[in-house]
Order: structure tokens, then sequence, then C-alpha cells
């Protein structure tokens, strides 16, 4: 009778005999394992082939599966091999209204520039955040695509977009020591052309374009918990 090893491996087996040298409960083990690698590589190669395939039956009938599965980790973008791949800079900039926490009066900070805070993060990051990367650009971009040119919203999905990016800014000021709580916020983007590189002759104006925002009042559904400042937003 064979022997084995305490690693399942047959005794007198040469070295790097792989799957064969070991023990039948072992190898049983190693082929599930294998098959379900198999089976998960074959099923995510399946929903990113669906995801960017054009429309058809079976993203009709399960496309919000397939988005589930897709989103957010393995967004696939195209822009870059589009024939009119992205030639600006578009940077998300905040102010806020707060309420000093000493003498109860309101002052306005200056804006704060939550994209480049975003850039700092991910730039030598060999392993760069998500959030850091996607969240607060594809929340503008959702912004952006459901209002019209004059910020009002076009539809339920515009009312949607603003509360989550709202959330989103609440978020990133909470790493701010703004002086007290937030009473009320402003947005605006700064968009910038992309500089024409060194040895080119065009001519390009970087010179920035902004889209300013109304003010809005902070509420409990902007805050983590529906909290401000140790109370709750009804409570105050």
């Amino acid at each position: 009778m064979d022997s084995y090893d305490d690693k399942g491996v047959r005794a007198g087996s040469p070295p790097g005999v792989g799957i064969s040298g070991l023990s039948l409960p072992y190898q049983v083990a190693a082929a599930l394992a294998f098959a379900v690698i198999a089976l998960l590589t074959c099923g995510h190669l399946a929903m990113v082939f669906l995801h960017v395939a054009p429309s058809n039956t079976l993203t009709k009938q399960h496309g919000e599966a397939v988005d589930e599965w897709i989103y957010p980790e393995f967004e696939q973008n195209w822009k870059l091999f589009a024939p009119n791949p992205l030639q600006q800079n578009v940077a998300v900039q905040v102010r806020a209204e707060v309420e000093s926490s000493s003498d109860g009066t309101r002052k306005t900070t200056g804006w704060i520039d939550l994209s480049a805070e975003d850039g700092a993060a991910i730039r030598g990051n060999l392993l760069p955040s998500h959030v850091d990367q996607n969240e607060l650009r594809r929340g503008w971009d959702f912004f952006v695509g459901s209002h019209d040119n004059e910020n009002r919203p076009t539809g339920l999905r515009g009312r949607l977009s603003e509360g989550y990016v709202r959330r989103i800014v609440m978020l990133r000021l909470e790493s701010h020591d703004l002086g007290g709580p937030v009473e009320r916020i402003q947005l605006r983007s700064a968009t910038s052309a992309v500089p024409a590189p060194a040895w080119s002759k065009e001519k390009i104006s970087t010179r920035p374009l902004y889209r300013v925002l109304p003010w809005w009042t902070v509420n409990a559904a902007d805050l983590a918990g529906g909290v401000r400042n140790g109370r709750t937003e009804a409570g105050e």
C-alpha cells in the first residue's frame, strides 16, 4: 500500500510530480478547486461579454444581474479608444457654510478641490482605492447626465443624483476641520482642456470653465447615520 506524508504526497514521488502524486482525497479536493475556479472564470468572462455586447435578448432579460456583477469593480470603460477620447480635466470643488462652534456665527470656507484630493491619493499608489478613483467622478457624471444646463433635474434620477452627490461630499468633508457643523454646501466643476504635448505647436487654452451649482442646505439624509455634531437632525 502506498504511503503519504502529512501533505498528502505519495512517498517516493519525484519533485514537481503534480496532482497525480497526491492521495485520492487531495486529488478530489484539487479537482474541485480547479472546477470552481474554471466556472467562476467562465462566468465572469460571460458577464463582461454581455456587459459590452450590443443589446440582445439575454441583456434585456438579465441586464440587472449583469450590472450587479460588473459594477463597480469590473466596469469596462472604452473612452480611451473612442473616436473622440476625453480631452478635458474636470475637477469637482466644494465650499461650505459653517456654523462656528464658539459663537454661533456663520462663515463660508474657501473652495476645496475634492478631485485634487482623489488624485493625490491615487498618485504613486500601486493599489489605489476604487473609491478614490471613481466614486466622486461617477457621482458627478451621474449628476450632469440627469440635469439640464440650468442645473435643474430632468426627472427622478436627477433628484436621486443630487442626494448621492451631497452624501459623497459630506463624507469627504468629514476629514476637514471646518470649525463647526456644515449648514450648507455649494459645488462647482472646473473644466479645463488637456494641454498639448511639449512637441506640439498646437495652442490650447487651459483656462478653466466653471459650472456653479446653487447652495444646498444639509439635512439628515446627507449625513452618516443622520447625525450632525453628535445630534440628530430632528433633534436640532
